[in-house]
C-alpha cells in the first residue's frame, strides 16, 4: 500500500482483451486525473491489456495477475477490469478490494450498456478509495456511489460492491449483451448471410410474392417477421448448441444470465440482419419492378407501400434460409459469441487441460 511518505500513487489497470480494454484506453487520461486531483499527490497511471483467467473452481486467478507487479514494480494498486460477469450473495458483483494484496477487481458487464465510462471511473475511485492511506478530500466525493454500497466480508481486508437487487440483474444482462459486440456477430455467420440474401431476392422476381404480400394484412406481415426472426434465434441456439444448463441448482441464476444474454445478443444480430435485408430488396425493387408492370401483376395501383411489403416479405423468407444456412458456419466462431463458451476457454488455456462444461461465475 502506498504510504503518506512516498506521497506519490502508480496505479496498473489490467484489461481484458476487446471491449474491457478499448474502454480502459478511452478513460486513461480521465482516471489519471481524477486521481492527481483526488489525493494531491504524482499520479501514473499505466494500463495493460492481458487476459485474466480462471482456477479449474472458477476463480479469479488472482495470483497471476500479481506476477504483472514484477513488470510494474513501482505500482502501488492493481485494478482490473474485466469481462467476466461476476454474481454472488444473490446479487450480481460489481467490484471487489483486496487490501491485503492492494488490488480490485472491476466486472465490466455488471455497470450495465450505457454510460459506462462513467461508472468505471467512478467504481474505480472508489476501490482506489479503499486501498489509500490517504482521507479522500472534497473532490472525491462526487465519486461515491448512490447506487450501490460496499461491505465487508468475513476477512477484514475483503470488500466487495454489489449491484441493487432490483436494477442490477437486467444491467448486468445487457452489459453482457454489449461485451458480446452483437454487431461483430454477423460477419461470423457468412453462411447464413449468403442463404438469406439469395433467398430474398427471389421476392424481387417472382410476381406470386407480390401478389401475397400485397393481399396480407399489415398485422400478418409483422407477425410473419416477427416469427422468422425467433425461429433463427432458436436454429442458431440449437444448431450451435449455445444454450448453457446449470449442473446443480446453485448455479440457475447464474447460468439464466448467460443465457438470457445469448438470446439477447442473437435477436439483436439477426434484427440488424432483417433491417438490412429489407433495405437491399426494397432497393432491388425499386430498381427492377416497373410500376406499371407491378400494377397489372397485383391488379391495383402499385405504390411504395407495396415494394416495403415485398421487401419485408421476402425479408422474412431470407432469414429462414438464413437460418439453415447458419448450420454450415464454424461451431467455434459463432460460439465465441457468447460469456459461457469464453468462459471455459479461459479454464482451458490457463490449465491446459479438458475442463466441464460447467458455467459458474466467480
Amino acid at each position: 500500500m502506498p504510504t503518506t511518505s512516498s506521497q506519490a500513487l502508480q496505479v496498473l489497470v489490467v484489461a481484458d482483451p476487446g471491449l474491457p480494454s478499448r474502454r480502459a484506453a478511452s478513460i486513461h487520461s480521465s482516471l489519471e486525473r481524477y486521481l492527481r486531483e483526488a489525493y494531491g499527490v504524482t499520479t501514473t497511471l499505466y494500463t495493460r491489456t492481458d487476459t485474466v483467467y480462471l482456477t479449474p473452481e472458477r476463480e479469479l486467478a488472482l495470483d497471476a495477475v500479481e506476477d504483472l507487479r514484477a513488470d510494474y514494480p513501482d505500482v502501488n494498486i492493481i485494478l482490473i477490469l474485466t469481462e467476466i460477469p461476476r454474481h454472488t450473495q444473490g446479487d450480481p458483483l460489481i467490484a471487489e478490494v483486496y487490501s491485503d494484496r492492494n488490488l480490485a477487481v472491476v466486472s465490466c458487464p455488471t455497470l450495465g450498456a450505457w454510460a459506462t465510462k462513467r461508472r468505471i471511473i467512478k467504481v474505480m475511485m472508489s476501490s482506489v478509495n479503499k486501498l489509500v492511506p490517504w482521507d479522500p478530500e472534497a473532490t472525491t466525493r462526487k465519486f461515491l456511489l448512490g447506487w450501490s454500497n460496499w461491505s465487508n466480508n468475513e476477512d477484514s481486508s475483503h470488500q466487495s460492491l454489489h449491484a441493487h437487487t432490483i436494477t442490477g440483474g437486467p444491467r448486468l444482462i445487457m452489459g453482457m449483451t454489449i461485451a458480446n459486440e452483437p454487431w461483430r456477430t454477423a460477419p461470423k455467420l457468412s453462411g447464413a448471410l449468403a442463404a438469406a440474401s439469395a433467398t430474398g431476392a427471389f421476392g424481387i422476381f417472382y410476381s406470386s410474392i407480390w401478389e401475397m404480400s400485397t393481399y396480407l394484412s399489415t398485422l400478418r406481415l409483422l407477425s410473419i417477421g416477427a416469427l422468422a426472426v425467433l425461429v433463427m434465434v432458436a436454429w442458431l441456439i440449437a444448431s450451435h448448441e449455445l444454450w448453457d444448463r446449470p449442473v446443480n441448482e446453485g448455479l440457475a441464476t447464474v447460468v439464466m444470465y448467460y443465457n438470457l444474454s445469448t438470446v439477447l445478443t442473437l435477436l439483436i444480430t439477426v434484427l440488424a440482419l432483417y433491417a438490412i435485408l429489407v433495405v437491399l430488396i426494397l432497393l432491388g425493387g425499386l430498381v427492377v419492378i416497373d410500376p406499371a408492370f407491378m400494377t397489372q401483376q397485383i391488379q391495383q395501383e402499385a405504390s411504395f407501400t407495396n415494394y416495403l411489403d415485398i421487401a419485408w416479405l421476402s425479408a422474412a423468407m431470407g432469414v429462414v434460409a438464413g437460418g439453415i444456412g447458419a448450420s454450415f458456419d464454424t461451431d467455434a466462431d459463432v460460439q465465441k459469441v457468447t460469456h459461457g463458451q469464453r468462459m471455459r476457454q479461459r479454464v482451458y488455456t490457463d490449465n491446459s487441460t479438458d475442463a466441464d462444461d460447467t458455467v459458474e461465475s466467480s
